[in-house]
């Protein structure tokens, strides 16, 4: 049977209401590069009590996350590795301050190749090459320069240094022999780490405490899924799951 014009206009606006439903549910979160696999299973877990939402997800360093928000990207949610592009993307009321909260800790640590001869970071100047995250939008990278230059050791390593869009390209150049070792996180040391191992924590004494604030964004904050999901990370559950990949919720 020939459907109408009209039935067929209904039709399409029918479909179209569902896509755009299905749309609202969609969150999309701007996560910090070590906190992939965390938040990954995070929105996992979530989505088991939640099947219809879907999770679009932007790993990057913290620095290029906000930029990106700040130019208009796509986020629900912001997940930083420091407090600095947070209040960064506060000055410019992109984000609910209401709904803004430590998500976890973190700690630096020192990686190489099991048979370096280094124990402490003023043993740095004997290596010819050290990865570290670009400090101008790598998080790692700001509290590595920091340890560097409280140490007092800045200005003997500042043409070995080698610079990293992200703290898990520090470890995959460790991890491919291209320097000599590299400043990451703990958590990507114990999960990610192959060839290379922690030859030392980094003195806490050294640089401020790594810490990882999540906010919902001003649109997230209009998204019901995204709060629910932002609401998900305070509970008992969620901080379980960041506990098992090494980050401290307290």
């Amino acid at each position: 049977m020939k459907k109408t014009v009209r039935e067929i206009f209904y039709i399409l606006a029918i479909l179209g209401l569902f896509t755009a439903s299905a749309h609202a549910a969609d969150i999309s979160l701007s996560i910090a590069a070590s906190l992939r696999e965390a938040v990954t299973e995070l929105s996992a877990s979530f989505s088991k009590n939640n099947p219809d939402i879907k999770f679009i997800y932007n790993f990057a360093g913290s620095g290029a996350l906000a930029k990106q928000i700040a130019n208009g990207a796509p986020a629900d949610l912001f997940f930083s590795a420091n407090s600095e592009w947070m209040d960064f993307l506060k000055t410019k009321k992109l984000l609910d301050e209401n709904h803004t909260d430590i998500l976890a800790f973190n700690s630096l640590v020192f990686v190489g190749r099991p048979d370096w001869k280094v124990k402490t970071i003023r043993d740095l100047p004997a290596l010819e090459k050290i990865a570290i995250g670009s400090p101008k939008s790598v998080p790692a990278g700001q509290y590595a320069m920091e340890a560097l230059t409280r140490a007092g050791v800045d200005k003997k390593l500042e043409n070995k240094l080698v610079m990293a869009r992200d703290v898990r390209e520090c470890l995959m150049y460790a991890e491919r022999g291209e320097v000599s070792g590299a400043f990451v996180y703990k958590t990507d040391a114990l999960q990610m780490a192959r060839k290379v191992k922690i030859l030392f924590d980094v003195p806490q004494e050294l640089y401020s405490r790594v810490t990882y604030p999540v906010s919902l964004t001003v649109s997230g904050s209009k998204k019901k899924a995204a709060a629910a999901f932002y609401n998900y990370l305070q509970t008992t559950e969620a901080k379980g799951i960041l506990t098992k990949y090494g980050f401290v919720t307290k």
